[in-house]
């Protein structure tokens, strides 16, 4: 009896942990002999030792040769001590490869978007490693990219499998043929597939369309390019490939003989945002031209990728859609630009949007001209808040229609049955996706709350306290203009002015009372009653909310139910003959699949989804209310500084006042001077000591003055924090002297 394990000098495997097989060996687990360490033990079969030598020894060299942290580390290459040949000992990935990633039923419709972009930053990383040592792979797909978890927890996604690589100059051509065929390139697939005899050879660029190919697969969970019965309708699969028009990333046949249905966009159940699909489908559509003329080169696909990658994400929620959004944005670009990404993305023009994070206009919060390279890091669940102030409806946006559960026939089939059972597993995970999705949207939508209602509060604390500080600056106008009207009593040429500023205070007074009063009671209302914040509490309290009923761990135990009996039929189909027993709870697991189907349909659809709609329509009866205290103050913000910039210009003409007045008496001085000098007449002292009354008030004034002065600058410094609040900006004139 043979045993299951093998060994060469220094490690040791178990041909039954198997890891992986190809057309030229096998992938097993393994151990180092010395340590312990667990490593992957690549051994090969009879028909790798019928190629040539030369050919034999390439992987080793290129292994030998590369040395990146997205590329496979090569341990060892040892001889198998029963005589095999050599064996190649390499790091053990334990996140397995991509395709049985794909495979799962989670993965239905492709990785979730941060996955799919550390895949292609790994896959980008390596395959530059690979040109900078002028080597070509010619059989990139995803079972050649391994996820391999670093000690610290981290996902690193690795190339291996170069069994097919060789050296290639970037010109330099080649005829040979390797490689998986629904990733070769057209031509390649034309010559190594369709088999006909084409005189044509081949660069180190076919690697782009293999690339291509497996980044759409990433982010789709299908390939781009199926004919009708997948891989035995070779000659349509070549239609496709080759007739399709540039730009046009995908091209599907439906049924036997029918028409394709071509594609320029990726597909709405694909998991990536709009925000990173408008970038990356362009990436798609370059990586899969067939034309030699307009193939991109690796140089250009390397810039594509990094320009992608180097772009600055911010997160935004738009409340009124409960839409989370992603703008990709270049380093260098400002706020303007921003929105104009928004605008892209939802329609709402610039001056409708309304943009916050922690209270504050993010305009303000970041500079109206600083780049994007400086924001604020963001994520989903504390994003930018997008609020369009003209308009006040929340809605809940529009879903894709939710996959059928499958059902079961009656009897065992062991491999149809295994099969369904994945397609339930993964319409379960679609169905959490779209229960966690909701639960996100609850946290959301309060945090939506918290902010907008934040910036209200902040705005009418600043709003009050600089209308408390134009009643003090009003009050010390008032006595200067009570005091220039006794200085002039006897002067005609003031009193008309005096009377004039006089009667423009007192209808200023009464005009300001009228902007003053609401602001104290919006103050009283919003800032110390806090009723606004009080009213969404009060009726979110009521709500069957997602997160308060825990439904995310619910779906996950729904789910975790239904890959459970998946796992079983699975074993069932390796068993294929079952004992009477064994049917009995293999129907069992079928029919605990169905009923758990129904569990996870129902909670979302009759939980979670009504529950979210009803807190949308109460976020919109909210947001009504808030955004009238919104306008009321924009509008009350307007009369204050209205208000402000007519005490200026009263002050303006006040100071104007006193500087003639101080020249008369400048004047009437030098006269009085030359009067005593000439004779002391009676009238010319009682004229001077009139003078020395006015001076008097002046000095009363000036005092006055410094007063009003030092109020305005605690009122500047006031405005410039609302000014933080609101976009709005009151004219101030420079009239300190």
């Amino acid at each position: 009896m043979s045993s299951f394990l093998r060994g060469s000098t220094n490690y040791v495997w178990c041909t039954t942990s198997v890891l992986g097989k190809g057309a030229t060996g096998a992938v097993f687990q393994g151990v180092n002999k010395h340590n312990g360490e667990p490593v992957a033990v690549k051994t090969f079969n009879q028909l790798s030792h019928m190629r040539p030598q030369d050919v034999q020894m390439r992987e080793f060299e290129v292994l030998r040769k590369v040395k990146h942290n997205n590329i496979v580390k090569l341990l060892d290459i040892e001889d198998d001590q029963e005589g095999r040949g050599k064996v190649i000992v390499m790091e053990l990935c334990t996140g397995g490869s991509l395709f049985n990633i794909l495979d799962d039923p989670e993965n239905t419709y492709g990785l979730p978007q941060r996955e799919f972009l550390l895949v292609l930053e790994h896959l980008s990383a390596g395959m530059k490693h690979l040109r900078d040592n002028n080597l070509v792979h010619r059989d990139l797909k995803p079972g050649n990219i391994m996820k391999y978890i670093s000690e610290d927890g981290q996902t690193i996604y690795k190339l291996t499998d170069f069994g097919a690589a060789r050296e290639l100059e970037e010109n330099q051509q080649f005829v040979s043929l390797y490689g998986t065929e629904e990733y070769l390139h057209p031509d390649m697939y034309e010559r190594a597939v369709l088999r006909k005899s084409i005189n044509r050879s081949f660069t180190a660029n076919v690697d782009l369309w293999s690339i291509g190919v497996t980044l759409y697969h990433v982010a789709t969970g299908n390939l781009p390019f199926r004919p009708y019965g997948g891989r035995k309708n070779k000659e349509t699969m070549h239609h496709i490939t080759t007739k399709k028009a540039p730009g046009v990333i995908a091209g599907t046949q439906t049924s036997e003989n029918g028409p394709i249905e071509w594609a320029r966009h990726l597909p709405p159940h694909c998991q990536l945002k709009a925000g990173l699909k408008f970038l990356v489908t362009p990436l798609l559509a370059g990586l899969l031209e067939e034309n030699q003329k307009r193939m991109w080169s690796f140089d250009r696909f390397f810039y594509e990728v990094q320009h992608i990658l180097n772009k600055k994400v911010l997160h935004v929620f738009y409340t009124n859609q409960a839409t989370s959004i992603e703008v990709y944005m270049d380093p260098e670009e400002s706020f303007f630009n921003l929105k104009e990404h928004i605008l892209v993305q939802t329609k709402v023009p610039h001056n409708a949007q309304l943009l916050l994070l922690d209270s504050e206009r993010f305009e303000l919060k970041v500079g109206p001209n600083s780049s994007a390279r400086g924001y604020p890091t963001t994520e989903t669940d504390s994003p930018v808040m997008l609020f369009n102030i003209e308009n006040n409806n929340v809605t809940l946006p529009g879903e894709l229609d939710l996959p059928k559960f499958p059902s079961f026939p009656s009897g065992v089939s062991v491999e149809n049955d295994a099969s369904m059972a994945k397609i339930a597993c993964s319409v379960g995970h679609e169905c959490k996706r779209r229960v966690e999705n909701f639960s996100m949207l609850d946290t959301l939508m309060n945090k939506a709350v918290e902010q907008f209602a934040g910036l209200l509060k902040n705005q009418l604390i600043k709003l009050f306290e600089r209308v408390k500080h134009q009643e003090d600056v009003s009050g010390s106008i008032w006595e200067i203009s009570d005091l220039v009207e006794i200085a002039v009593l006897n002067n005609e040429t003031y009193q008309d002015k005096a009377s004039t500023i006089h009667t423009e205070m007192s209808s200023l007074k009464a005009t300001f009372q009228r902007v003053a009063d609401p602001v104290q009671q919006l103050h009283n209302r919003f800032v110390l009653e806090e009723s606004l914040s009080r009213e969404w509490i009060t009726a979110y309290r009521d709500l069957r909310s997602p997160n308060k009923n825990r439904v995310n761990e619910k779906a996950k135990y729904l789910v975790d139910r239904l890959r459970d009996s998946w796992q079983h039929l699975l074993r069932d189909r390796a068993t294929r003959s079952l004992t009477y027993n064994d049917e009995q709870f293999h129907a069992l697991e079928k029919i605990k699949i169905t009923e758990t189907g129904k569990r996870v349909k129902t909670l979302l659809n009759e939980d979670v989804r009504p529950a979210v709609e009803l807190e949308a329509e109460c976020l919109a009866d909210w947001y009504k209310k808030a955004q009238t205290i919104f306008l009321q103050t924009q509008f009350l913000l307007k009369d204050v500084s209205s208000h402000e910039e007519t005490l200026y210009d009263v002050r303006v003409r006040l100071v104007q006042m006193k500087e003639d007045l101080k020249e008369d008496i400048k004047n009437d001085s030098e006269v009085s001077k030359i009067a005593n000098e000439t004779s002391a007449n009676e009238q010319n002292i009682e004229y001077m000591k009139k003078s020395k009354e006015m001076q008097c008030y002046l000095r009363t004034m000036f005092n006055l003055q410094r007063e009003i002065k030092k109020s305005l600058l605690q009122n500047n410094e006031i405005v410039d924090d609302l000014c933080k609040l609101t976009s709005e900006h009151p004219s101030k004139e420079e009239i300190f002297d």
